[in-house]
């Protein structure tokens, strides 16, 4: 697919599948009032009266909140393996394996970024803090980052940890999409998502209520977008 192919079908993804977008919203909203309830909860544990209660309601809170943003990036992988299989339904939700996989998520977010910070580490210990290391150091955190994004479409399309530490096949899969054109589509997005985020914001100056409501509903519809992009992108590989 073409740049214009892809950014198009990715704007217009949210809107075909509704249910899903309102589905996703509100697991984001359970996921925001279960931080809220804990965080409210800490503030009371300080009061002994309700101490064991607070403690309590706190850890549960968090507990939920966790799972609820752990099922949230299960169901935006899911997202990615349709649009790399460029189906144009929304995937619905299997709370188990798409919670395994949001853990998986983690697993390769930390050793794609614990890499490049260890071998920053030895090149400042070899080679010093000179403008050379900064550039070398600059360069291998710039393939990393869009290794990472190669890694997670390679777990979501195979639900395979191993795939998606295979770093070398993970890079070169970045070279068959192609940098130039990975970023193109990424820096549209970005454009786009910060041109409706600051008309939303006016908005919310002009009442709170509902630009609180549209930017909640916003953040949903880029998520959406910027995963079925990258779905797009990577069936190219």
């Amino acid at each position: 697919m073409n740049i214009g192919e892809i950014l198009s079908d990715a704007v217009a993804y949210p809107f075909n599948n509704i249910k899903a977008l309102i589905i996703y919203a509100i697991l984001g909203i359970i996921a925001s009032i279960a931080v809220g309830g804990s965080l409210f909860a800490i503030l009371l544990s300080g009061k002994a009266i309700t101490n064991v209660f607070a403690s309590v309601s706190g850890i549960v809170g968090f507990l939920i909140a966790c799972i609820m943003f752990l099922l949230i990036s299960g169901y935006e992988l899911d997202i990615l393996k349709f649009s790399i299989n460029r189906r144009s339904d929304a995937p619905g939700i299997d709370p188990t394996r798409q919670v395994i996989n949001a853990i998986k998520l983690i697993i390769v977010n930390v050793i794609y970024y614990l890499i490049p910070a260890l071998f920053a580490l030895v090149l400042n210990f070899l080679l010093g803090n000179g403008i050379l290391t900064k550039i070398i150091i600059a360069i291998i955190y710039f393939v990393f980052t869009f290794a990472q994004v190669m890694g997670k479409c390679r777990l979501a399309e195979s639900d395979s940890l191993s795939s998606a530490l295979s770093i070398g096949e993970a890079i070169g899969d970045l070279f068959k999409v192609g940098f130039l054109k990975l970023i193109v589509v990424l820096v549209a997005i970005v454009v786009l998502i910060v041109i409706i985020a600051v008309i939303i914001s006016l908005i919310a100056g002009l009442n709170s209520i509902i630009g609180s409501l549209l930017l909640g509903i916003f953040a949903v519809y880029a998520v959406f977008v910027i995963n079925r992009a990258l779905g797009l992108l990577y069936s190219d590989a």
